[in-house]
């Protein structure tokens, strides 16, 4: 196994079925849309999916675990064992993924290796870009414990001012060896991915080498925090009943990711609203306003059924002002009784916040630029701090890869 910590992997693609249907969207969107999710099951149908092995978070609170894993491992095998899946062997896949708004934004699929990475803010080459709720790793490691493939909807980010890693294969895309082309389910626009190896792969691994040199923090997780800290929390398990030979080459050891430059124009970072559930709205804006320094630095709206409101908060930077809310509602809900999702459309927050004893507070869009400078200084941002895009323009599940050692 290489020591690359972004190297080629051995990734599986579905063959002879729907890519429309096979296809959908991160397990955390649209949590508190559970039609959305209807939607997408009747879509799906009886159709091999990667539906079939997640667990979309809405239904979380609802479901019986033991049976869902019981399912997501059962269609695993048999995507396995009917052959449905082929093996794109030592590559990378480029990916050209035509967003909602009409932006295309490139990325490269491939395996990070998780000796390198560290979700608790240390000096790694890969680092988390918000705090980890560690009550939410439990399912996830549940999951991928028993798991025989992973499927990713992670995407991390590169410090990459020269456009020397990704955007080069965009001028060689047209002799790239076509995988997939189709239309996303559900408004998430178009997806192009072309296979990427041999000699082009070795062009990658070296302009990700001189990255490293350059920058020391290489990676930078911006969607699926969660899911590679699972991951991780995983493989630092399983190693340790592993010789140091095995270490080497587990294929657990790596995770699947989508990694794209932030500076990749089509790339936005969009707030993450919070709406409040079970609250007397003018009680808990009261609250909010009173907890936090007023300034004029950022802008946050309180949004409640016939009511819209636009406070100043103070902060030397974005993640301050998150911090300070965050603080807050750790405070106040413990004692409040009150529910809080985390809302990645602007449009869904406000819908929800017209329900009754709802308030929606609608956050302002972070800066890309503070997001290396941030991470690099030693800091995360509180969890659900940003979105990379649009809600529908979230990565889409599709690789697969495999976990387990067949030896």
């Amino acid at each position: 196994m290489t020591k690359d910590i972004f190297a080629p992997a051995d990734i599986l693609l579905p063959g002879g079925v729907p890519m429309e249907t096979w296809s959908v969207i991160a397990c955390d969107q649209f949590s508190s849309e559970r039609d959305y999710w209807e939607r997408v099951r009747e879509k799906v149908g009886d159709a091999p999916s990667t539906l079939k092995i997640i667990i979309p978070e809405t239904y979380l609170e609802t479901m019986d675990e033991e049976a869902e894993l019981r399912k997501i491992h059962s269609a695993m095998d048999d995507y396995i064992n009917r052959g449905l899946l082929r093996s794109v062997e030592d590559s990378f896949i480029y990916v050209e993924r035509t967003q909602s708004d009409g932006k295309m934004r490139r990325g490269l699929v491939g395996a990070v290796d998780l000796e390198e990475y560290d979700f608790s803010g240390l000096d790694s080459a890969i680092r988390a870009s918000e705090g980890t709720v560690l009550e939410r790793l439990p399912a996830r490691i549940r999951v991928r414990r028993a798991a025989k493939l992973e499927a990713p909807h992670i995407i991390t980010f590169i410090d990459d001012k020269d456009k020397a890693v990704i955007e080069p294969l965009s001028d060689k895309a047209d002799k790239l060896p076509l995988l997939y082309d189709f239309d996303l389910m559900e408004g998430g626009g178009h997806i192009k991915g072309m296979r990427v190896s041999g000699d082009n792969a070795a062009g990658v691994m070296e302009e990700m080498r001189k990255l490293r040199e350059k920058n020391g923090l290489l990676m930078v997780v911006g969607d699926g925090n969660h899911s590679l800290a699972a991951a991780k929390t995983y493989w630092d398990t399983l190693k340790q009943g592993l010789s140091e030979a095995a270490r080497e080459t587990h294929p657990a050891r790596r995770a699947l990711v989508e990694v794209n430059n932030v500076y990749d124009p089509a790339i936005s970072f969009e707030a993450i609203h919070r709406v409040v559930f079970n609250i007397e709205p003018a009680e808990l804006s009261k609250a909010v306003r009173e907890a936090l320094p007023r300034g004029d630095d950022y802008k946050l709206r309180l949004v409640s059924r016939g009511s819209s409101d636009e406070i100043g908060v103070c902060a030397n930077c974005i993640g301050d002002m998150l911090t300070a809310l965050q603080a807050f509602f750790d405070g106040y809900a413990a004692g409040a009784g009150c529910v809080i999702d985390y809302i990645h459309d602007t449009e869904a927050a406000l819908h929800l916040a017209e329900q009754e004893h709802c308030l929606g507070l609608l956050l302002p869009s972070m800066d890309k630029s503070e997001l290396f400078a941030a991470v690099s200084a030693g800091g995360v941002f509180p969890k659900k701090s940003f979105s990379v895009g649009q809600a529908r323009d979230k990565r889409y599940y599709l690789e697969c890869r495999a976990i387990t050692d067949k030896k």
